[in-house]
């Protein structure tokens, strides 16, 4: 008899994901983007104004319909109805063993997680990357991999937007049952790209280039594309 309950909690819990799941996935729900508010004393505010010109680039370009909702904690992370949730900053990023826990349940949930290295974030970000995901240490991902193919093509993947140390720019990703569900972006400061034009000044081109590839895994995290 407790065999029986059991297997049907554990089935109804699958059913649970697998419903979350497609809400986030689905078209007609959109993408909710969020910034998150870590601890480890890094400034997680460092581009204020990076996931509005993100949003409204993907809406107006690929018709999308995703909203930014602001910032928000890993402690409240699975009752926010996030789907995109983006860090960022200069320093140390920390996760707590609560944080870790959450996060990873919002992965599994349907939920993507972008870390993008403003400069002097990324070996903390790769420690605390492999607490959620303690079987990998991540994945550089080839030029080949879907994100980099569409909707929009970077041939040589992921591209350079501001320089930090003469080093290629990395996409390192992690993975659940062999589908990419958290990246990392190194040397490349995506979230530079997306603010404002006169906060960096960018040119057109470069902020163009930050905004094609955050599409690409705005549009990624909600339709989940396989490989041919």
């Amino acid at each position: 008899m407790n065999l029986i309950i059991i297997s049907r909690f554990i089935l109804v819990k699958k059913l649970l994901i697998l419903l979350a799941i497609i809400g986030l996935q689905h078209p007609g729900f959109g993408q909710v983007l969020a910034v998150m508010q870590y601890d480890g004393g890094g400034d997680w505010y460092a581009n204020p104004t990076a996931l509005e010109n993100l949003a409204t680039f993907y809406n107006e370009n690929l018709n999308g319909v995703c909203q930014v909702q602001g910032h928000t904690a890993p402690a409240d992370v699975l009752t926010s109805g996030i789907s995109f949730l983006h860090a960022t900053g200069h320093g140390r990023i920390f996760f707590g063993e609560k944080d870790v826990q959450n996060l990873r349940y919002f992965v599994e949930r349907g939920g993507f997680l972008h870390i993008d290295d403003n400069y002097g974030m990324g070996e903390f970000a790769r420690t605390e990357m492999q607490k959620i995901f303690p079987d990998q240490k991540g994945q550089l991902l080839p030029k080949d991999h879907f994100i980099f193919r569409g909707p929009f093509i970077f041939p040589e993947g992921l591209p350079k937007i501001h320089e930090h140390d003469g080093k290629e720019p990395q996409a390192i990703g992690y993975f659940l049952d062999d589908e990419l569900v958290a990246v990392l972006t190194l040397e490349c400061d995506l979230g530079d790209g997306w603010e404002d034009a006169e906060v960096h000044n960018d040119d057109q081109a470069t902020r163009e280039k930050a905004l094609k590839m955050g599409s690409n895994l705005l549009h990624w995290a909600l339709t989940r594309n396989t490989e041919p």
